[in-house]
């Protein structure tokens, strides 16, 4: 493939050549070397002149609303001091962030404050289990071949980066996966300044890339200059980096800070969860980068690497576990990361998935879903007690589940509208048809943080006298011969739906528009390819869009769903490619958005938290769907999951247990097993619930109907 690849590449420069300059024969190099020395006072520049163009249009802004809170009243005067407020958070920020110089900095050893108190995080409990074996292969289906395994650039944040890179690389320090305190990683340890926005970290002098280069605190800025240079495009990145980070800061071999923009609630974290790039593999890093590097797996600093041969392209991926780790002995990494290798197998029908993992051909499968736990479970392998399995109730929070309401569409800009359409969405007759009343309903967006999350929050349930109220307030007050609620002058009362055209959301939404209709609610289904519907979400021009998120604990996320600077441009129209799906904007919002990404106490954050959590109830911006807060797994019996004192099957802040990687495969178990296939054998069923992390859920207690306002 790689060389018919370069003969079509060859085959075209020649056309152009031939086209463009008759019988010349020019070559021009391109520059393929790192060139990070040159970079970096280039890219310090730029970001001084966006800092001070960003200060001088706060500066602006300030002038205007000061003038006009001089002739505000009411309502009006109250949004220019909400907006004030924020400009001065603003303001602040932009002059702490001049004041701290080169954004890339090559600092000395003696600017580090001597009075630092130095955290190491060896304090928490071990991951995983001491019985744990080394050794083996694990075996998983992947529905996809990734378009590429580069960890940046173009179609680099596919489903299967998390496998490759997400799971495996190894931060400066990341969070425990059941205290969610602070343990190290790349970091020996770390220390915050008395502003809590700078933190400083000692990188462990043993940490190396797989190919056994030590890891370098210069390393953390040329990561930053790979994923923001023009030999790329990744306008994330670009903004991540200048909006999240003031300063990355390196003062020796080993010793580097990350300065955060204001100080906030778990800035170790944040910071530290930065990793580094190994120079030596991307010295031919230039403008063919995308090309040059798309198969070519970059040495790690995690457990796992991806071998050249290991790589069969549209089949399968092998990744193999690193000869001579460096943590392979760590307190919190010598139990995981156990099998010798991972192979990852395309299969894109999830049915012969199913069959392969049946015949044994699979290690383990998610059996969530209801059909795959009281179905197609229900076999032979489980009775003879081959496969095991197991449901396990996890502490990660929901994932916000629902329709997306795009506020800026008539009639939908009508609060009485959003509030009857959430009284005419019958969730809970598709949790007891489709889920079998093993799922929950989902009561608010960004619901399960704990601290953070408001318990008193109830979801609207259906009601078609409560639905119908609410419509009557919008003023539709005929019905149609179909039912279906209009205006006096025939405005007809119907919302578009845009969604993954998959059979079984089908059948969820041919649920919900039926019960709708009894409220007097058409609800029209725009079913659509997965990715031309998020292309349409994105662009805004949805009314209804039905979506999930996976927002990564330990704090909520407000500000790229509720904050107007995702919402509209600089002209007032819909801002396409942001998450604010809801097109919302308000200058309260706006404040608290920034108030939970700022927070630097549990108290601040859990008040705007739940301020933004009740205004988003009381607009009726977004329709809970459901939750579920288990996950089911199959796995045939060599596959091992822990059961000891620090860890019960596997820690509790999971999204997926395989994640984790506290699992291990054992040989004499699998050899057993197989002889026992081969002679009729049997061992016990065992299918166990694992509910020693569950928290106990809210009495969810239905609401009277809520009074149209």
């Amino acid at each position: 493939m790689r060389r018919l690849l370069s003969t079509l590449i060859f085959l075209s420069l020649a056309v152009i050549a031939l086209v463009g300059g008759g019988c010349r024969h020019e070559d021009r190099e391109v520059s393929r070397k790192l060139d990070f020395d040159a970079f970096v006072p280039v890219y310090n520049r730029y970001i001084n002149q966006w800092l001070i163009t960003q200060q001088i249009a706060s500066e602006k802004e300030v002038t205007r609303v000061t003038a006009d809170l001089t002739n505000a009243e009411g309502t009006a005067r109250a949004a220019l001091e909400l907006h004030a407020a924020t400009l001065q958070l603003e303001r602040e920020k932009w002059k702490f962030r001049l004041g701290l110089g080169d954004f890339l900095k090559i600092g000395k050893i003696e600017e580090i404050p001597q009075d630092l108190v130095w955290e190491n995080g060896m304090d928490q409990p071990e991951i995983g289990d001491p019985a744990a074996q080394k050794g083996g292969v694990f075996r998983k289906f992947i529905e996809s071949f990734p378009p590429t395994i580069r960890p940046f650039g173009e179609n680099s944040n596919n489903s299967f980066r998390g496998d490759l890179y997400d799971n495996i690389d190894l931060p400066l320090v990341s969070l425990h996966p059941q205290t969610m305190e602070m343990i190290p990683g790349l970091a020996k340890e770390w220390a915050t300044s008395q502003d809590g926005r700078t933190i400083y970290f000692h990188i462990d002098p043993e940490a190396t890339y797989s190919d056994g280069v030590p890891v370098r605190a210069r390393d953390f800025l040329v990561s930053v200059y790979l994923r923001v240079s023009d030999n790329i495009v990744n306008p994330y990145a670009k903004q991540y980096y200048r909006e999240n980070i003031a300063q990355l800061a390196m003062y020796d071999d080993h010793t580097l800070s990350v300065s955060l923009p204001e100080a906030k609630i778990y800035a170790p974290a944040i910071a530290g969860g930065l990793t580094p790039d190994p120079p030596q593999f991307y010295s031919e890093y230039g403008p063919d980068f995308a090309e040059r590097y798309q198969w070519r797996f970059p040495p790690t600093t995690g457990a796992y690497e991806v071998r050249p041969q290991d790589i069969n392209k549209g089949v399968s991926i092998t990744q193999t576990r690193v000869k001579n780790w460096w943590a392979r002995d760590r307190k919190y990494y010598k139990y995981r990361y156990n099998p010798d290798k991972v192979v990852s197998t395309v299969v894109r029908d999830e049915s012969k998935a199913f069959e392969l993992f049946r015949a044994g051909e699979l290690d383990t499968y998610l059996l969530t879903r209801p059909e795959l736990w009281y179905e197609k479970s229900e076999m032979e392998p489980v009775y003879k007690g081959y496969i095991e399995r197991v449901t396990f109730y996890n502490q990660y929070p929901k994932v916000p589940r629902g329709l997306y309401i795009n506020v800026n569409k008539a009639p939908l800009n009508d609060r009485n509208v959003r509030i009857g359409i959430q009284h005419a969405m019958n969730w809970q007759k598709v949790i007891d048809v489709m889920f079998r009343g093993d799922y929950q309903r989902l009561n608010a967006f960004n619901e399960g943080y704990v601290n953070f999350s408001d318990p008193s929050i109830i979801a609207r349930p259906f009601s078609i006298d409560a639905a119908r109220a609410a419509f009557r307030e919008a003023g539709y007050t005929q019905e149609g011969r179909d039912g279906i609620l209009t205006k006096d002058d025939g405005t007809r009362l119907s919302v578009s739906l845009t969604y993954p055209g998959m059979p079984i959301y089908d059948r969820i939404f041919a649920i919900l528009r039926e019960e709708a209709k009894s409220c007097g609610f058409e609800l029209r289904l725009d079913g659509l390819e997965a990715t031309v519907a998020y292309k349409k979400e994105m662009q805004k021009q949805h009314e209804m869009a039905f979506g999930s998120w996976l927002i990564t604990p330990p704090v909520p996320d407000f500000h790229q769903f509720l904050h107007s600077t995702n919402a509209f441009d600089e002209k007032g129209n819909p801002k396409p490619q942001t998450n604010n799906t809801f097109v919302w904007g308000r200058a309260d919002t706006d404040l608290l958005s920034e108030k939970v990404r700022t927070a630097s106490t549990t108290e601040e954050l859990k008040d705007a938290a739940w301020k933004l959590q009740r205004i988003m109830h009381d607009e009726a911006i977004f329709v809970p769907a459901y939750s579920v807060d288990f996950v089911r797994i199959g796995s045939w019996r060599w596959v091992r999951w822990p059961d000891c004192e620090t860890t019960r099957f596997c820690p509790p802040v999971v999204y997926d247990p395989h994640d984790v990687f506290v699992f291990w495969i054992d040989e004499k178990i699998k050899a057993e097993t197989q002889s026992a296939r081969r002679t009729g054998k049997s061992f016990e069923e065992s299918t166990r619930v694992i509910d020693n992390y569950r928290v106990n859920p809210i009495e969810n207690k239905q609401p009277e109907a809520t009074a149209p306002p």
